[in-house]
């Protein structure tokens, strides 16, 4: 069975998304539908912008989403998913890949979570660090014995954990979990305390805008980030979007489902290489590849 799974923040790289406009009047026409919703020319910062303008969140997250969907567009007929999935933002382009969203409603919720996101963050100082070579669980204690809000924030794969939360609190959790015997605990270059509670006024702007976005039946099952679960109901994918804004991602439990569910090969839709090395610290052996047009 075959996975296309979506990476989030962090896998942008000035020229991404060139390629696709170049050789297919598909990706022309979607890049261009998209600088009209969003009122600016995103393609021009993505093809050929500064990695500062790249960073913004407000431009970050509809860049990624932009190359991930019009791949997977591109990709037509050859694109016939068992299973999706997506990192924390990348869950957007899944959805929109396996048909429950529109292009067009996908864009403008992907672009309404990065304004809500970026506001939060300027709302309140936070960050977020990732703890390497310790025990899940032991992470998970260092944060609730904290009189900070630190949380564990993205399970990406067995010993790397990100923990998310206030300055203070991300600074004595890695002090702590070094002290426990963590490989590393580096503070991440991000605006802000993701997938923690801080990101609470940001869930609650997204919320209604989700609320009012039509979703339909969808090819195949998404596995959601909340959940680590298949899911399918479109009341259940709805309700697990909004939760994704302040609950963790728990990744490294997706991966481990989509393999007990017959996962045999997976294929990451986007910029960069990051799932398929994180299923890789699942399964050394994994089939994993990146799709590219003329697969």
């Amino acid at each position: 069975m075959k996975a296309y799974v979506f990476p989030g923040q962090g896998a942008q790289y000035i020229g991404m998304g060139k390629d696709l406009y170049e050789t297919s009047p598909v990706a022309q026409e979607l890049f261009k539908k998209a600088n009209d919703i969003l009122g600016f020319d995103i393609t021009e910062i993505m093809f050929n912008g500064t990695d500062e303008q790249l960073k913004e969140t407000k431009v970050t997250q509809p860049a990624i989403f932009l190359h991930s969907v019009i791949l997977a567009k591109v990709l037509g007929d050859d694109f016939k998913p068992n299973m999706v999935a997506g990192h924390s933002l990348g869950e957007f382009s899944a959805l929109v890949a396996n048909g429950v969203l529109s292009f067009e409603d996908g864009l403008k919720l992907v672009y309404q979570r990065a304004l809500a996101m970026q506001d939060a963050c300027e709302a309140e100082p936070s960050t977020m660090a990732a703890i390497l070579g310790l025990e899940d669980e032991k992470v998970e204690e260092i944060c609730s014995e904290i009189d900070e809000v630190v949380v564990a924030a993205n399970y990406n794969c067995p010993g790397q954990l990100v923990i998310s939360g206030s300055n203070k609190g991300i600074e004595i959790a890695c002090e702590k979990a070094k002290e426990a015997g963590a490989k590393r605990a580096l503070p991440l270059p991000v605006g802000g305390a993701f997938h923690s509670p801080l990101m609470e006024p940001a869930r609650e702007k997204l919320e209604k805008a989700i609320k009012d976005t039509p979703f339909s039946e969808g090819v195949c099952p998404i596995y959601q980030n909340v959940t680590a679960n298949a899911v399918s109901n479109l009341e259940e994918i709805k309700n697990n979007l909004i939760a994704q804004l302040t609950a963790p991602v728990r990744w490294t439990q997706t991966m481990q489902q989509m393999i007990a569910d017959g996962c045999d090969e997976v294929i990451e839709v986007g910029p960069g290489k990051v799932l398929q090395g994180l299923f890789k610290k699942v399964d050394r052996k994994f089939p994993t590849s990146s799709a590219s047009i003329g697969e």
